[in-house]
């Protein structure tokens, strides 16, 4: 049976790949400058026949490797992160992600026998700052590929059902300064403005659906309480499992930070920061995904949580079929981007989650080449989805 060849096979790499996610997590390096942690997994996939291209899309710590058997069929790619958090290291697990990853993709070539398939292996720097896989987006990566793959250690195994779209500005606006007691009419307050669209945000919240999120915090109150303050600056974050639905938001939203600058005879300025689409989930793929979970054996397989944050996977997954894997190696209950996330990073966990990762990826992506019929049901099911949404 091929899975159990890709089985065995992916035990002959675990040591290495081991090895690969701790000098990762002791590298831990923010995002766009992971230079030796993307070489490292680079370096991985070459020494195994992957052709590999560095620098991709204008990131410099992006990359694509390749490996390829006759020509066309299906195209299979798999992502991987590897930037860290500042100040907290690898406290979201992304060191796992390259040594599992590239640890299915190697299993993969070598263990199907199949005349024409392609894999694809991303490097996505920078996901929890500047959003690495928006710019690859836009600078045509991922067209190559008939699905993508991931892996995200978790406190349980499961998939990603769905994340929320996202939409962030940083809202200036400009009025009058002046002396708050002895002049104040002469002043037109920036910080009023702010206050204004904040309590326009909360007056929208009760016509809103209930899975829409709002959020905003002040950077910039503008100065001293007895001066007028010329300039206010402000965050907003607005949120919703539908892209579609979260664009009718922002109009609203430009809507309120417009009137707030009316009322208050001030001058606005809006700057995106980034958007985030929500992930469209494909029904036959994380079944698939789970059914192979269960072959394995991984641990404290779980449902899908019902809520989640936002990702710039969701971008990717919003443009064609994909799926999140994450696989248990914390307790249940625990959450990432903590000490205690942190602290099972090097961890005999840790190291059997990445084996488990890339069993149960690399049987999922040999099942998608050797099954027309799957793939083909996991693109009409990610079309219907979609136009649903």
């Amino acid at each position: 049976m091929y899975k159990n060849k890709i089985f065995t096979f992916v035990d002959t790499l675990t040591t290495k790949a081991a090895q690969l996610s701790d000098y990762i997590f002791d590298c831990a390096e923010l995002g766009n400058n992971e230079f030796k942690s993307s070489a490292a997994i680079e370096n991985y996939l070459q020494e195994n026949g992957f052709t590999v291209e560095h620098g991709i899309a204008t990131l410099p710590t992006a990359f694509r490797a390749t490996w390829e058997k006759g020509n066309g069929g299906p195209s299979i790619g798999f992502l991987c992160e590897y930037d860290a958090l500042e100040n907290m290291g690898h406290a979201c697990g992304h060191q796992m992600q390259g040594p599992a990853i590239a640890t299915a993709a190697i299993a993969l070539a070598n263990c199907i026998e199949a005349p024409n398939f392609k894999i694809v292996v991303y490097g996505t720097p920078a996901e929890e700052t500047t959003c690495g896989k928006v710019t690859m987006l836009k600078e045509g990566c991922f067209k190559d590929i008939d699905v993508a793959l991931m892996f995200h250690g978790n406190p349980t195994t499961s998939y990603d059902d769905n994340s929320m779209a996202m939409s962030s500005y940083n809202v200036t606006f400009r009025g009058k300064s002046s002396h708050a007691a002895i002049q104040p009419e002469a002043g037109r307050s920036a910080l009023d403005a702010l206050l204004l669209a904040f309590q326009g945000i909360e007056f929208m919240r009760e016509h809103v659906k209930e899975d829409t999120r709002m959020h905003y915090t002040v950077l910039d109150a503008g100065g001293p309480s007895n001066v007028v303050p010329a300039q206010s600056v402000g965050s907003f974050t607005l949120r919703s499992y539908s892209r579609k639905y979260l664009d009718s938001i922002v109009e609203r939203f430009r809507d309120i930070i417009q009137g707030a600058a009316l009322m208050t005879g001030t001058q606005f300025e809006i700057a995106h920061v980034k958007s985030l689409d929500n992930r469209i989930p494909v029904p036959a793929l994380n079944d698939n995904l789970m059914e192979n979970a269960r072959l394995v054996h991984a641990p404290c397989i779980r449902p899908p949580r019902a809520k989640n944050g936002s990702s710039d996977f969701g971008n990717v997954m919003y443009a064609l079929p994909g799926a999140c894997l994450r696989v248990a190696f914390v307790p249940e209950g625990t959450s990432s981007h903590t000490q205690a996330f942190y602290d099972a990073g090097k961890t005999e966990a840790a190291h059997n989650a990445i084996a488990f990762a890339a069993k149960i990826l690399a049987a999922t992506a040999a099942d998608l080449i050797l099954s027309p019929t799957l793939l083909d049901t996991v693109k009409e099911q990610f079309k219907q989805i979609k136009a649903k949404l």
